[in-house]
């Protein structure tokens, strides 16, 4: 099937400037995939501006003196610096000044300053089945599962493409029968009490991921809504041991009103019961240190914390002094509740070190230690985290995750699932 583009299009792409550079990408992305066509888009995400290299700023940089513009909503994933102030970025010139200039080239293209991996807990909320085009996977799975919108997985630089021609191309999670599930994921074997627990989605999500791959599953099992921030757990850990990009979850998730509803045929392909085995096995995989008696440090906001979990972070904390730092992700939306009631002043007198913008897998903010240790409640942390910050890490609860911040040592509480 070969694309077709309207004569609009062709003629945007006809140009030479960077709103022309911008549709010959989506274009060629398009016949890449086997796109009949391109598609209006309504937002978009953009993922594209965490400074990699120089190359990503060059080409940010090629497209403003095009005098390309974002044509719909677009709101900014984490840089790699905390242009809040927040916290210390370690890192040096020349990068920390391509980074700056990265950042600055897309507030020129007229993307917001969000600076967020959790741009719908910032007010970006498509509505149910409008398509957009987001960046950033756990973004990409929480617009699609939990908000309903559709988006496929875009990269690097073909989201801002997107965003600057208001088209994506029409394949995968953009049509209706790509999102249709083949596979139950069945949780109903799991304790009522660790379904309600902070700890299980995290677990789960990182089991999904594995055992799912890149189908589309129903979770069944769940009898109660575990919150939006349970949600977005679950989808940042799926998406990191996984190609996921759309979960659903029987009587909880838009698409999914019952299980007969969202299944792309009346039987499913398989059917993936989950036992507390499998949980303890994926739990466990979690964690990568050794047996260790000290901690070096906490973080804790992958995605970046709401303004509930920090709510949640200081009656745990309740006033005392951190023998560990705990760094505390989040965006800009976030900080600003903080600072209207003095949370922040609260939370840092404590030791909480708040980072804003970023966070510390992506660029070098924590201390560079051989053979550190670090404790997180994030899924997503403990995967990425090993590679891209060189600490071994211990997955815990978040009230585990204080109390060991607080002694200076691991805390474990076992909720049997």
């Amino acid at each position: 099937m070969s694309l077709v583009l309207s004569p609009e299009e062709r003629a945007i792409a006809a140009g030479r400037d960077g709103a022309g550079m911008a549709m010959r990408i989506v274009a060629e992305s398009a016949r890449l995939l086997g796109a009949p066509r391109l598609i209006p888009i309504a937002s978009t995400h953009i993922d594209g501006a965490l400074y990699h290299g120089d190359s990503g700023t060059l080409f940010a940089e090629k497209l403003v003196e095009g005098g390309a513009k974002v044509a719909v909503r677009s709101t900014l994933n984490v840089g790699a610096l905390d242009l809040m102030g927040c916290s210390h970025i370690r890192l040096e010139e020349p990068q920390r000044g391509m980074a700056r200039r990265m950042m600055e080239a897309y507030r020129k293209l007229g993307c917001e300053q969000s600076w967020t991996c959790a741009p719908y807990q910032a007010g970006h909320r498509p509505a149910l089945g409008s398509d957009v085009a987001w960046g950033e996977s756990n973004a990409v799975v929480f617009c699609n599962s939990v908000l309903g919108a559709r988006t496929n997985r875009y990269g690097d630089f073909l989201d801002i493409a997107c965003a600057i021609t208001a088209r994506a191309p029409d394949y995968g999670l953009h049509r209706t029968e790509n999102r249709r599930a083949r596979l139950i994921f069945d949780v109903s074997r799991l304790s009522p009490s660790f379904l309600a627990s902070e700890i299980a989605w995290p677990v789960l999500g990182s089991l999904y991921g594995r055992e799912v791959g890149n189908a589309i599953a129903v979770v069944t099992g769940v009898t109660d809504h575990p919150g939006e921030d349970a949600l977005k757990a679950f989808g940042a850990a799926a998406a990191s041991s996984g190609a996921v990009g759309l979960f659903h979850i029987a009587g909880v998730t838009p698409e999914a009103p019952d299980v007969e509803a969202i299944l792309a045929g009346p039987e499913p392909e398989a059917v993936i019961r989950v036992t507390p085995a499998m949980v303890a096995t994926a739990r466990a995989g979690l964690s990568t240190a050794a047996a260790t008696k000290t901690i070096d440090a906490v973080a804790i906001g992958s995605p970046h914390l709401s303004h509930a979990e920090f709510d949640n972070l200081e009656r745990l904390i309740a006033g005392r002094w951190l023998a560990v730092p705990i760094y505390a992700c989040t965006g800009r939306h976030a900080l600003a509740l903080l600072e209207q009631d003095g949370q922040r002043k609260r939370l840092e007198a404590s030791g909480v070190v708040i980072v804003a913008d970023t966070c510390v897998v992506v660029t070098p903010i924590m201390p560079d230690l051989a053979g550190g240790v670090l404790m997180t409640n994030s899924g997503k942390f403990a995967h990425y985290a090993p590679g891209n910050t060189g600490y071994a890490v211990l997955y815990a609860s978040l009230a585990d995750c204080v109390e060991s911040a607080v002694l200076g040592k691991p805390v474990f509480t076992d909720i049997a699932a």
